[in-house]
This record gives C-alpha cells, structure tokens and sequence, in this order.
C-alpha cells in the first residue's frame, strides 16, 4: 500500500535528553539551559553578528529552517541535510582576525600606550650611546669649507674695527692731524711709526681670529649637521625594527585568538546541533493512514519515543480477507504482521489452466537485442601539482657559500571537450608558476637578505577546433599570459622600482588558423591570422618602453602570422618529455620582428607522489627591450635579448585524471 500522505515537519529542542518534556517543546527546565538559550546562540553567531562569515550558505538556510521549524512549523528535511553537513568538520563560521575587538586581553598583546612609551626609551637610549662614541664624519664634508665661507681678505682688516666687531686700543687710533707738540724729537717721529706697525699687527691677527672663528662655527654647524642626521637615521632603524616585531607579534597573537575562539565556536555549534537533532527525533511523530480496498482504515503514529499498534484486513474483489497487524519502527518506519488467526470470508473454486513449462523456453535470439544506450564521455578535466623545496644550511663552511630556502609551486589544470565523432574538439588549459628564494644571513649593514622572485607565471589557453579534412581542424584560439607578483631587478635596493607587475605586462593573442592532430600528443598549429596585444596596466610603475609601447599609449597591437608545435612522449615507463614550441612573426616588418617561445620539460618520476622536474624556457620577444651600456657604464641604447631559464626541483606531486561520462539513447 502506498502512503498516501506523510508530514514532514519535525519539532527540536533541548541539548541534553534529561532537560525536555515529552509532551511539549515550550516547556523550559529549571536550570535555565533552555532550548531558548541554543536559539539564541545560533541566531547570535549566524544571523546577528556581522562579524563572523558563513562558508557555507546552504548549511546557515538550514539552521534557520531549524530555528524556524521550532518557532513556527517543523521542516523534515532539515535533519537530513543538517547530518549529512555536519559530518564533513568543516568550520561553518569564521571571521577575520580583523574582527577580534578585545585584542588587549590577550596575553603578550602589545598595546599602544606601552609601544609609544617604549619608543621613547629607544629614543634616549640611541641618544646616549650616540654621544658616547666618537662619530666618524667624512672627510669630502670637510674639504674646501674655507672656500664656502665668507673670510675677510688681508687687505680689508680695518673692517672689523668699522664694523665694531673688534675696537682699537685709544693708544691706537688713528689721528685726524698730529700735533707738532707729539713730534718734538726724532725719537717722538719714531715713537708714532711704531705705533702704526703696532696697529697693522693688531689688525691682522684680529683678522686672522675673526677668520678662523667663522671657519670653526660653519665646520661645527655641519659637524652638528650630520651629527643630528645620522642620530635621526639610527633612531628611526631602531623604531622600524621595534614596529615591525611588535606588528608581527600582535598580527600572530591575533591571529592564533581569532583561530582558537573559531574553533571553540564551531565546536559549541556541533555539540548543541547534536542535542538539538536528537530531541526533534524523540518529540515528533507522523500520522499515517492505511487503508484497504473498501476504504476501511486504521491510524498509526511514528514516533522515536514510543510504538503504536493496530490492526487492518487487507481485501481482494472477492472479499477474501487477511488480519494484519501493524506497529511502528520508528518515526521513519513501520512493520506489518499476518495476523496469527487468518479468516476469509468466502472460499470459492479457483479456474486454472495447464500449461507446458517448454513453451516458456525463449524461441528468439538475445544476440539480436539492440542495444537502447551507449556511454559517451565527452569531457576529460584533470590537473597536476608539483611543490618543490630546497633548504641549504652553511656554518663556518671553509669553502663559502651561503645558507638560503627556495620554493617552487607549479599548478596545471585542463578540461576538453570532444564529440563522440570527434568532429568538435574544444581544448582549455590553464597553468600557474611561482617560485622564491630566501638567501640567509645579513648583508653589510646587518640587514636579513630580502625575498627574491625565481618563477611567475600565468597562463589561460582556451582552443575550439572543428574538424576540417582528415587529422585537421579549423581552430580557433584565445592564448592569455601575465604574472601575479611584481618583478625586480634584484637588489631592489639599487633599483627599488618594479619592472613587471600583475597585468604589466599583460600579453593576448588571438590566432585564427589549423590545426594538426595526428594524435593526442602531437599538434601543429598554424594561424596565418593572429592579433597580439601588450598591455601595461600601470604605466606610472612599469616602464613600458621597456616592452617597446609607444608614448601616450599603454598597450601595443600587432597582426601577424603565429605557429606552434606541442608535443610530449614517454622516454621510459617512469620519465616524460613535454615541449611546447611558439612562433609569431610581425606583419608590418617580416622577417625581422619575430617572437621565440620555447619550453621543454622533462619529469622523472620516483613514486606515485615524488617527482623531478628539469625545465630549460627559452624566450626571444622583439618588444621586450633591455639597456646596453657602454664600458664607462652609461646606457646608450636598448635591444632585444634571448631570455634563458633553467629549473630543477625534486618534490612533492598530485594527478588528476578524471572523465565525465553520460548516457546517450540509440535511435
């Protein structure tokens, strides 16, 4: 019999089984940990709390559903979606360590106040140990000061007097007229020539004071000069270093808090989910309604926490009539029982009729059965990954080096697509690089070594081909480059400005032509029609005549002819060989502009997970230029140059192999 009508809707509460009554979900025990309370909690953490964000949205409709089934009317399906869900330990609630606003009650958190106060401290004591050593200022500062000085020349001494910088002696001054009454004798006309030597001397050596005390003010106050600068350079190094601990200690502390209190709320969810899903079992029931064939019927009630009995006779036309007995499993189940005293209510003969069991034996041939579905499987999705570290450590090595930590990240996805008659061939790629090297150890100025760039590389390839005649397809393709990070001529120290960004440049080619496919590990393809565009999204950081971009422009476009070869094989059982061959050449000046692209790869594999990866990336591009210098080192032009990379990493490895299949019925 058919259940004719089933309620789905369920009613839940309570976290423990001993807190609810069997009768009603309103009922709220004595020691306040109510149903009420878990509503709360939920709704504070997934519907008030702007906070906290849901990953998963289908998970926060059904605690809402929940929520709603208890407060309003119960929802079945909920239960089954919330297990199911609540299996995988996934955190449905998180937040960003950005949100946690009570950071001071975190152990080892550094506030403010203590940060500025410590700033001070750092101040003084660069101040004190500043004076106390001696200062070694450079001789070039010095050179030539007597020069940049204003000085009064030998002959203009008397200046100092006019001035009244310095004042003559009465005995000295100078008289307008001399008495005959002074000049009696020889010794009195003598007597005054004296004193205009005595003078001339007095003169010259204030003017050789007033010189050299000019002199010693302007070599002090640049004394005074690069001392402060060189204090003002210490402190403000010491206040970086001390700012950059203090910001990574509280970003990590935060960090750890706002990851320690997801867990616990997440955990608290789970646990009250459980309780919650287990009273909604034991407190709701369905009605059912069995019927027979005369419309007789009896009730029967599902339910966890208690079973129901009755009995039903089951009818045929004839009014025969079975006792059955039913009761229930549980709120999802029943069982029916042949009554253990069977009456009818009319016997009758029954007509029958002989038959010979031969004729049942088939007469056709099941070779002959058509077949009515066939399996296609036109799409294939796969990828690998390969992760590669190297670690080098050197201490009091006699032969030298240096210790350095360098990472290699290579991602490769592909999903085609290929009709059962491989007329329609669709073909997307996509490949990500990224690679650093961390030297160790500090430079000359006790300085770590900075983070350098080895590897960036993104590329989204996506190709249509329909077939032509043969092995060939008229294809179109849609071939997308640029990088993630930005690029540095390294130190960036001596050059700090980027010479590559993300979409800076940014290369687009647009090709229109056949493809070769003998095979699926060979293809020639030839595109006679090809656009190639350069952008530079930001031309104030990126030098773009670099990339040969034109002034007043960001982007450059050429049409040309483009060819690529691709082709992989398998040298033994456990090594590869992929290479991927580009050519494009420029249509306004031909067979002269031309781009080279040219990878080869080569991949030993040691187990199902560890691998070796030898890369030689060969690239000659006409619009990447680069600076020519001449032997004294001054730039005197640009030009293109073949660009050489080499790449070995031994590490971990994953593959993705997987097709999609469907079933396709046969006229």
């Amino acid at each position: 019999m058919r259940l004719k009508k089933t309620i789905i809707f369920l009613f839940l509460s309570s976290i423990y089984l001993f807190s609810f009554s069997q009768e009603s979900v309103n009922v709220l025990p004595e020691n306040g940990d109510s149903i009420q309370y878990k509503i709360d909690y939920l709704k504070k953490y997934f519907f008030e709390n702007e906070s906290w964000q849901i990953t998963d949205s289908v998970f926060s409709r059904n605690i809402f559903e929940l929520i709603n089934f208890i407060e309003k009317q119960p929802v079945d399906s909920v239960l089954n979606e919330l297990r199911i869900q609540k299996s995988d330990n996934e955190a449905k609630l998180v937040r960003s360590s950005q949100m946690v606003s009570d950071s001071l009650s975190i152990p080892g958190f550094i506030p403010y106040n203590e940060v500025h106060a410590r700033k001070e401290e750092i101040r003084k004591s660069v101040a004190e140990e500043f004076m106390k050593n001696d200062l070694q200022v450079p001789v070039g500062l010095l050179i030539g000061i007597e020069e940049k000085v204003k000085q009064i020349p030998q002959e203009e001494g008397m200046r100092l007097f006019a001035d009244s910088i310095y004042y003559l002696p009465d005995s000295l001054l100078f008289l307008d007229a001399i008495p005959d009454s002074m000049v009696q004798t020889a010794e009195d006309f003598q007597r005054i020539l004296k004193l205009d030597s005595i003078r001339d001397v007095l003169v010259e050596k204030s003017r050789i004071r007033y010189n050299d005390s000019i002199v010693g003010a302007y070599r002090d106050s640049i004394l005074f000069s690069y001392r402060n600068d060189a204090l003002d350079n210490q402190v403000e190094i010491r206040l970086k270093r001390y700012t950059d601990s203090v910001k990574n200690n509280n970003n990590n502390l935060i960090k750890a808090y706002s990851e320690y209190v997801i867990r616990e709320v997440n955990d608290s969810i789970n646990y009250f989910l459980n309780d919650l899903i287990q009273y909604a079992n034991l407190v709701d029931t369905v009605n059912i309604n069995i019927s027979n064939l005369f419309d007789e019927s009896i009730n029967i009630k599902l339910a966890d926490n208690r079973q129901e009995f009755g009995r039903i006779w089951l009818k045929n036309e004839q009014n025969d009539s079975i006792s059955i007995l039913v009761s229930n499993v549980d709120k999802r189940g029943m069982k029916m029982l042949i009554d253990d005293n069977v009456t009818f209510s009319r016997t009758s003969q029954k007509q029958s009729k002989e038959f010979s069991i031969s004729n049942l034996s088939p007469t056709a041939n099941l070779g002959n059965v058509r077949e009515r579905f066939k399996v296609e499987t036109p799409w294939s999705i796969g990828g690998d990954g390969t992760i590669g570290l190297t670690q080098t450590y050197l201490s009091n090595w006699k032969k030298g080096g240096k210790s350095a930590v360098s990472m290699l990240l290579v991602l490769k996805g592909f999903a085609n697509y290929s009709t059962l008659d491989n007329k329609i061939k669709w073909e997307n790629s996509i490949e990500i690089r990224n690679g650093w090297l961390k030297p160790g150890g500090t430079d000359e100025n006790g300085d770590h070594y900075e983070s350098q760039k080895i590897d960036d590389k993104f590329e989204l390839i996506s190709r249509v081909g329909v077939s032509a005649f043969k092995k060939w397809y008229y294809s179109a393709e849609i071939d997308f480059q640029t990088q993630f990070i930005n690029g540095y001529k390294y130190p960036t120290s001596i050059n700090p400005d980027p010479i590559s960004a993300f979409l800076a440049p940014a290369k687009t080619l647009f090709k229109l032509g056949l493809d070769y496919k003998p095979n699926s590990n060979l293809s020639v393809f030839l595109s006679p029609i090809t656009s190639k565009t350069v952008f530079i999204r930001d031309t104030l950081k990126i030098n773009k005549s670099n990339y040969n971009i034109p002034d007043g422009k960001r982007s450059l476009w050429v049409p040309g002819l483009n060819a690529e070869i691709r082709y992989k094989t398998d040298i033994t059982q456990n090594i590869s060989y992929e290479t991927k061959y580009k050519m494009f050449m420029n249509y306004t000046n031909p067979f002269k502009k031309f781009d080279i692209d040219w990878e080869n790869l080569v991949v030993m594999k040691v187990n199902d997970y560890i691998n070796m990866r030898l890369m030689l990336h060969l690239v000659y591009d006409d619009d990447i230029l680069f600076p020519v210098f001449d032997n004294e080192g001054n730039e005197i032009s640009k030009k293109p140059k073949l660009q050489v990379k080499e790449l070995i990493t031994v590490g971990f490895s994953y593959k993705i192999n997987k097709k999609v299949y469907k079933a396709r019925a046969i006229n």
